[in-house]
């Protein structure tokens, strides 16, 4: 079985266990990848897959207005941690090409990648990440070899699974703000903004 074949397998399994675990992940974790101020009061974590329609549009939607108003102004601290979504092999693809890319490129190239995912769903996905491969400096050469590349898959791999066993993860985009998971994602910035102000408050505040 090919590792991204493996990956397919993972993610049915993943997808079957539902919420085993109820527990989330406090502080950071071997692996996360990151971005804005590390002391700032507000602490985000999105659980996402690159194949997933839903990330996708609030990656569109809400993260590149929050980005520019919270992460690059320091207000906020953001982590993406990932997860794979059927088709499973192209989620897995994607993260190990953002991770191959170094982590100055990773958020441009989960980003091109969510853009590409009409792209991807047709018949030619490696040409599609090639594409993104190459609009971040990546040479064809460099690619391939990312992309046979098991110790990356066998790391992605560990990363899911500790999602979902440990934190409980059963669905993308799964969002914690200030380490309180939100019940569903927010469509819009100003909707963001109020889960935020909520999640800030102390349990029985007002």
């Amino acid at each position: 079985m090919s590792r991204l074949s493996r990956m397919i397998a993972l993610a049915a399994a993943l997808l079957a266990l539902g919420a085993a675990s109820a527990g989330t992940a406090a502080g950071p974790l071997p692996g996360d990848m990151s971005l804005g101020n590390p002391k700032a009061a507000i602490q985000v974590v999105e659980y996402a897959s690159l194949s997933c329609s839903h990330c996708a549009h609030f990656n569109a939607q809400v993260f590149r207005a929050f980005k520019a108003k919270y992460l690059d102004t320091g207000r906020a601290y953001f982590t993406m941690r990932e997860f794979l979504t059927p088709p499973a092999n192209v989620a897995a693809a994607g993260w190990v090409l953002a991770r191959c890319a170094g982590p100055g490129k990773y958020f441009s190239v989960v980003d091109a990648v969510f853009d590409s995912q009409v792209e991807l769903s047709g018949g030619d996905p490696r040409g599609s990440l090639l594409k993104v491969a190459r609009a971040n400096g990546m040479t064809a050469a460099k690619f391939d070899t990312c992309m046979k590349n098991e110790a990356a898959f066998d790391a992605l791999n560990a990363r899911v699974r500790r999602a979902a066993d440990v934190e409980g993860v059963d669905s993308t985009p799964t969002l914690e703000v200030n380490g309180r998971r939100l019940d569903y994602p927010p469509s819009s910035l100003a909707e963001f903004e109020t889960m935020i102000a909520r999640a800030q408050k102390k349990p029985g505040g007002h």
